[in-house]
């Protein structure tokens, strides 16, 4: 099932060509906003915007109908009413491979009957459909953008490794205009709404296989199959970290969420089994969400992350303290250094430097040091992740710490986490961070999380494989 899934997905992240149904120039029509979209990201397929009222939209030939393109076209997007949506997608069927389909009103709202033919249209004849009440996808390979806000107001991640699954398009369009803001990259996002056809497990059977995705993170409000979601997901995560943020957990959350997508969420106990046993990492709200996403979307290859035993290095001795404890909350351990990792230590600091975890390098510290307590403390099997809480008050410090810190982190193997907390100068150096290919934080409590999601990463992969 999940290999045959794969297969009928694949079109939506390769397409040739796409159709905009209902497309117009008007200001503020989401169709507008749509087209005008694909051609800003340089759509690499064709084209066709399909509207009766006008013979062009945009500079570009429009067409009555599908049919008539004359062509097989691999995605139609719908942004029409609810009403008349069922009969847009039945006339595209046979045509269109897929469709997505934008709009809301259907089982969110009041417009069950609509969503019921659409499910009924797409069993019948073959035709994928992703929606509606959705985004669709936003994919950097392909440069398909089918949400319908305008990247004025939400950036566009640049290309990266993580992919995203959203059952809310409001939850990703924030997400990724966050990531975008950190200079972090996407390889896809999928913004499947109301699940008339495509769910959560088909998408995950598509990422698993997809070479492109090398993390995947989950929004869900519901799950319809849970046998065929464990299953989905314990082959994603067999192959690549997993992780899934869980809402509509009390009873607000719950009628929050039939509201919004119609989804019915059930008891949350239930899914953190589901999870534990598909070896799904499970994260509690947008924060952790959006520390996840950082951890493990800052580079093209996913951070690789044995265990949870976690070195805190810094120039603040009350910082230090402060994260140790957060790590703690957190599950993580923070154990003292070896007797082998005291003695690298010992050749490099003076006698009266305290050799603990964490390792206060005070006021005095330059470059070299950070960099040498780093190798000193990572070489070796003693620690699994290291939190650089780098303070940038002292004097010493200077722009090349970013790239000595990316050094020893590439000669470890090992997930280095930046703690940069501070104002305008500090937030300034934390770019550089970023530009080496290492996760930053601006707070303890964010850092620890990171950590802690790439921990539990690690261990909920070992489960799966």
């Amino acid at each position: 099932m999940g290999t045959e899934n794969v297969k009928n997905m694949d079109f939506f992240f390769n397409p040739s060509s796409v159709a905009v149904v209902g497309a117009s120039g008007v200001p503020g029509k989401l169709s507008g906003i749509i087209l005008a979209s694909l051609l800003k990201s340089r759509f690499k397929g064709a084209v066709y915007p399909v509207n009766p009222k006008y013979t062009e939209v945009l500079g570009i030939a429009c067409y009555p109908s599908i049919k008539a393109i004359g062509k097989e076209i691999d995605i139609a997007i719908f942004a029409l009413p609810a009403a008349l949506t069922p009969a847009a997608v039945k006339a595209a069927a046979g045509l269109a491979a897929g469709a997505i389909i934008v709009s809301g009103g259907f089982g969110e709202a009041d417009g069950w009957e609509y969503e019921s033919e659409i499910k009924t249209i797409a069993a019948d004849s073959g035709m994928r459909v992703i929606g509606p009440n959705c985004m669709g996808i936003y994919d950097t390979l392909t440069r398909l953008d089918t949400f319908f806000i305008a990247d004025e107001r939400i950036k566009r991640p640049k290309r990266g490794g993580l992919s995203m699954v959203s059952q809310s398009g409001s939850f990703a369009i924030t997400a990724m205009d966050e990531l975008a803001a950190d200079g972090l990259g996407v390889a896809r996002i999928i913004s499947y709404g109301n699940k008339a056809d495509v769910n959560e497990s088909d998408c995950l059977d598509f990422l698993a296989e997809d070479d492109a995705t090398k993390a995947v993170a989950l929004y869900i409000e519901s799950v319809d199959d849970g046998r065929r979601f464990v299953e989905a997901a314990g082959r994603c995560s067999a192959q690549k970290p997993v992780m899934a943020v869980k809402v509509g957990k009390g009873a607000a959350g719950s009628s929050a969420a039939r509201s919004h997508t119609g989804a019915i969420a059930g008891r949350p106990e239930i899914y953190s089994a589901a999870f534990k046993k598909a070896g799904v990492v499970e994260l509690h709200g947008y924060e952790d969400f959006i520390c996840g996403c950082k951890a493990y979307g800052i580079r093209n290859e996913p951070l690789e992350c044995r265990g949870s035993r976690v070195m805190i290095i810094t120039d603040g001795g009350g910082m230090g303290v402060g994260i140790a404890d957060a790590c703690v909350q957190a599950g993580l351990e923070v154990a003292a250094p070896s007797a082998d990792v005291v003695e690298r230590l010992s050749a490099i600091f003076p006698a009266y430097f305290s050799m603990g975890n964490p390792i206060d390098l005070t006021g005095s510290v330059t470059d070299e040091w950070y960099a040498r307590s780093l190798e000193a403390a990572m070489s070796g099997d003693n620690y699994d992740i290291a939190i650089v809480a780098a303070l940038w008050g002292p004097p010493n410090l200077t722009d090349d710490l970013a790239k000595l810190l990316a050094w020893k982190a590439r000669e470890s193997g090992k997930p280095v986490i930046i703690c940069s907390p501070g104002g305008a100068y500090s937030r300034k150096k934390a770019k550089l961070f970023m530009k080496e290919g290492l996760p930053v934080f601006t707070t303890p409590e964010a850092a620890v999380r990171a950590a802690a999601v790439l921990a539990r990463g690690a261990a909920g992969r070992r489960r799966a494989i």
